[in-house]
């Protein structure tokens, strides 16, 4: 198939060349004139599965003949030749000794690292060790840097490397799959040195950038009949440009450097590359221009050079879009817009980015047409159905069961499917209602059975208490138990054998992590609750699910790797910026950066030239779009590097039309942003005015407590929703240790010391309050914070002393004779009821009544209880029309407010108002209210603009302000 040759036989492709179809065409010139079994005898070593199955197609798009026989870059070694080497150990055993071996190493020296970094350091160890292995880096070689300036942190980091000595010293320990896949590739190239294939080997698609890939392309470029097929090789870049190619701290983030590497380890030059085929790219001038935007950074005044000698720019960017987007948003928007006419005008198009955020923006977008790109990288198993369902149960062994917790998993689609799956619904929201009405923020069993038993639900319930009331043992347990516990706990909650949880490809796919999780299991350590599931959800992170019903076949995502099978008349590179493409390199917590090239590791820019190359052949197409967004979480973002460059340098390339080329670049992502904001455009509406509704008299409300009489000055509109309406505000699932709470515990406490103080006039001590709060505020089944639970008893503890010396002061003066009373009182004209309940009231030896009501918070000045907050005035009004039965004082003494605050007692002003005059204005106010065409006014007298009304939604407040005039709704 090829001329002998004393040299390394090296071929390549221009970046912008569709690289399977025109490699399947040189294969196909080659064999021109040969016999038909002469394809059969090649052997074609491919990097990925995705061009493995795109060189395929291109074969079956052509006359019928054999095909080469095709291997993956992970699959070259001989069958008989793996047999006789052991078997690998799999990955996650791997990690689950490792996890081990690190657990134990913290337990006993807890300074060299948090336990919370426990997972994290354990994954960035393997990936050390699979590095070295790949790289054929030994320990020894770690342990002889030069690691003077950096003493402190190597001792530690040394301490981590002693655990793992082991596993390359490789006679007492299984090699793990890096390992195995060494021993496998250096057995077939000792095999090749030997005995070298007669037949042709071609490896391509590869550029070198791992010490395996590159040991094995050495050699394939070395066999009687072997060559190699580069992607996406710079024949624009001069000599001297390659020839400064060579050191991988200065060089390593250049798109060619990895082909410079391989060239200079084969002795070859630049020119001894040799085209596959005569295929030129579709834009050869952009290609000149894109070379010379990325020149490596310390010979960038060779623009000025060669700058004035590129062609009119025009041309060459004719088929490149900028767009620069607002935010993210926008972007993606603009990029469905775009991938949407792909769509109608059947042309295929694809997506190209390593930002996994976009690319679900930008299939969200496209779901509203209903189109499904097919995404080659899926979603994070842990996001599927059943990933979410078992992280949920997995959680509930860390904590006690909050309200929170139960509804999540009672609502999820798996929960209960095997069967009765609607009642099983209605029964969840039913207790979901009773909860929220309730405050359970942490439901016991029997708190559930009691209602359950009064729903007469008792067997649903029963199945609930049975399947999520699990063992919350905080004492570390084998991952093997927690396993078990975790999956018995996960099929209970779903229904059984029958449910939908493994099922469907997400099902499947979920079924076998977990199996294998449960097989390896007892190479694990000991964990507590929270450490396993952090665990579970680390390995459901690691795996991808692609599970597309009919995904459009013409409408791709692609990683950026997937830039070299090419093949789409559009591509769009998106997510342009710093940070997301190129991505930053990540942190090594084991070597720094110099370390890292003394040892023969890759240094962290590398990553950053495979994300040039990518970059580099796919911007080469024939028509692309570059996407960036200005701002993302209302910061600036910085462009791509190589955006930059190639901004920069055709604005400084007028003679050229580079600032108009550029200029064109951005009108026609202009016009696009302006479709994806007229889409996004809401349709106008008018805001409503500020409401002011007037129901019929016969459907105004006519029974009001107290307190309302209070929202009933300040938010008309809140009694209205409420008592019209009855509209209840939903109590929060979550309750947190609110105002409320505390105000009515605090309430209880009081009301027992007092009572009891009756009795036994010795107990009015501070010590005996206190003792009674431990009670109530201390019970953690009555408040379920720690937290709230000190800071309310200490709150508590900072008054108790002055409010027993008040006490004394108040029982002298008058004595306690009601608690918590209910009393009414009827404007019979209006047909209108009036309801309270008073806090306390006192007798003293002249028949006088003396009101009290506790507040925790802030009590009401003497003016606002005047005109706003009536209560104590309207109850002192009650008692003297005698509307608490079994309760008649002569008359009203004094009224007050106790505050549990600096503010201390705040007196009704009864000195200013008699409780008849009191009801006369009262009997005038609800007599206004009763006039048909007077409006329940949204906010009317709120004490401040910040106050939150609890129907400001429904009132649709913020479309009105509260200096618009109300609007008068007569409603019949």
């Amino acid at each position: 198939m090829f001329e002998p040759t004393d040299q390394a036989r090296v071929f390549a492709l221009a970046p912008g060349v569709d690289f399977p179809l025109a490699l399947v065409q040189g294969l196909r010139a080659r064999m021109i004139g040969r016999p038909p079994d002469a394809m059969a005898r090649v052997e074609l070593i491919v990097n990925t599965t995705r061009m493995a199955r795109r060189i395929r197609a291109v074969f079956d798009d052509g006359p019928a003949m054999l095909l080469p026989r095709m291997r993956l870059l992970s699959d070259v070694s001989d069958p008989v030749a793996l047999a006789r080497l052991p078997a690998p150990v799999p990955p996650l055993r791997r990690r689950l000794e490792l996890i081990g071996l690190v657990s134990r190493l913290l337990e006993s020296q807890p300074d060299l690292a948090p336990r919370a970094s426990l997972f994290d350091l354990a994954d960035s160890l393997a990936t050390l060790m699979d590095e070295m292995q790949d790289e054929g880096v030994s320990p020894d070689t770690i342990a002889a840097l030069d690691v003077s300036d950096e003493s402190g942190h190597w001792q530690r980091a040394q301490q981590f490397f002693n655990i793992v000595q082991h596993y390359f010293d490789g006679a007492t320990e299984a090699p793990d799959v890096n390992a195995f896949r060494r021993l496998a590739l250096e057995k077939r190239l000792a095999e090749w040195r030997h005995n070298p294939p007669a037949h042709p080997v071609i490896l391509a698609g590869s550029t070198g950038s791992r010490g395996g890939t590159n040991r094995l392309m050495r050699a394939v470029a070395r066999l009687p009949q072997g060559a190699l097929v580069l992607p996406g090789f710079d024949f624009d870049t001069p000599d001297a440009v390659w020839s400064g190619l060579t050191d991988a701290l200065s060089g390593e983030d250049h798109p060619q450097f990895r082909f410079a590497k391989l060239m200079n380890d084969l002795g070859l030059g630049p020119r001894d590359v040799i085209r596959w085929t005569d295929d030129m790219p579709p834009a050869p001038e952009r290609n000149r221009l894109i070379s010379l935007a990325l020149r490596p950074a310390p010979v960038t005044d060779q623009w000025r050079e060669e700058g004035p000698r590129l062609p009119d720019l025009a041309g060459a960017t004719d088929g490149l879009t900028l767009l620069e987007a607002a935010s993210p948003r926008d972007e993606a928007t603009a990029i469905a817009l775009r991938l949407r006419k792909a769509a109608e005008d059947g042309i295929t198009a694809a997506l190209i980015t390593p930002d996994r955020m976009l690319t679900r923006q930008v299939t969200a977008a496209l779901d509203r047409w209903e189109i499904f790109p097919d995404d080659s990288a899926g979603i994070p198993l842990q996001l599927s159905p059943p990933g979410r369902f078992l992280r949920h149960v997995a959680e509930l062994f860390t904590s006690d069961l909050t309200a929170e917790a139960l509804l999540t998993v009672l609502k999820h689609p798996l929960t209960h499917s095997a069967e009765a799956r609607g009642p099983h619904l209605r029964a969840t929201r039913e207790l979901e209602l009773h909860i929220r009405r309730q405050s359970w923020p942490y439901p016991r069993a029997e708190q559930i059975a009691g209602w359950g038993a009064a729903e007469t639900l008792t067997e649903w319930t029963d199945w609930l208490i049975a399947a999520f009331f699990v063992d919350r043992t905080p004492q570390k347990r084998p991952l093997a138990d927690w396993v078990d516990a975790h999956l018995a706990t996960a099929e209970a909650i779903a229904g059984g054998p029958g449910s939908e949880l493994w099922k469907e490809a997400a099902g499947r796919k979920t079924r076998a992590v977990v199996d294998r999780l449960a097989s390896e299991a007892a190479h694990g350590t000991t964990l507590d609750a929270r450490d396993y599931a952090d665990l579970f959800a680390a390995i459901l992170s690691r795996e991808e699910l692609r599970d597309r019903d009919a995904p459009h076949p013409k409408i791709l995502i692609w990683g950026t790797l997937e830039a070299r099978v090419m093949g789409a008349d559009l591509l769009i590179l998106g997510g342009l910026n710093e940070g997301s493409w190129p991505e930053l390199p990540g942190a090594d917590p084991w070597l720094n950066r110099r370390m890292r090239h003394q040892a023969g590791l890759l240094v962290p820019e590398r990553r950053i030239g495979l994300a040039a190359h990518d970059f580099q052949q796919a911007v080469a197409a024939q028509d692309v779009w570059i996407t960036r967004a200005l701002k993302t979480a209302d910061a600036e973002t910085i462009p791509s590097r190589w955006v930059n460059r190639l901004m920069n340098l055709m604005n400084g390339l007028p003679d050229q039309g580079g600032p108009a080329a550029l200029a064109a670049m951005r009108a026609r992502g202009a016009h696009w942003l302006a479709l994806g904001r007229e889409l996004e455009r809401p349709a106008p509406v008018s805001p409503v005015p500020r409401p002011s509704p007037a129901p019929p008299v016969a459907a105004r409300p006519s029974r009001l407590s107290v307190t309302e009489i209070k929202t009933l000055i300040r938010d008309p509109f809140a009694v209205y929703a409420r008592r019209v309406l009855r509209l209840s505000p939903l109590n929060p699932l979550q309750r947190a240790p609110d105002a409320l709470l505390r105000g009515t515990l605090v309430h209880d406490v009081l009301e027992g010391f007092v009572r009891d103080s009756t009795t036994d006039p010795d107990g009015l001590s501070a010590e005996v309050l206190m003792a009674r709060a431990s009670q109530i505020l201390g019970d953690p089944l009555i408040v379920p914070f720690p937290a709230a639970r000190h800071l309310w008893q200490a709150r508590l503890a900072r008054v108790a002393r002055w409010f027993c010396d008040t006490e004394r002061a108040r029982q002298t003066a008058a004595r306690p004779a009601r608690f918590e009373i209910m009393g009414q009182a009827e404007i019979p004209a209006l047909g209108f009821t009036l309801r309270g309940k008073a806090d306390r009231i006192d007798l003293d030896d002249h028949g006088g009544a003396h009101l009290y009501d506790y507040k925790t918070g802030s009590a009401p000045s003497k003016k606002e209880q005047r005109f706003f907050d009536k209560q104590l005035l309207l109850e002192a009004a009650m008692v003297e029309r005698g509307a608490f039965r079994d309760f008649a004082p002569a008359h009203v003494a004094q009224a007050t407010f106790i505050a549990l605050n600096p503010a201390g007692e705040v007196p009704a002003p009864l000195d200013e108002v008699t409780p008849t005059q009191v009801w006369a204005e009262f009997e005038a106010l609800m007599t206004a209210w009763a006039d048909p065409a007077r409006g329940y006014t949204a906010r009317a007298a709120l004490l401040k603009e910040t106050d939150i009304s609890d129907y400001d939604h429904l009132s649709r407040f913020g479309e009105w302000d509260v200096i618009d005039t109300p609007t008068r709704d007569v409603l019949t």
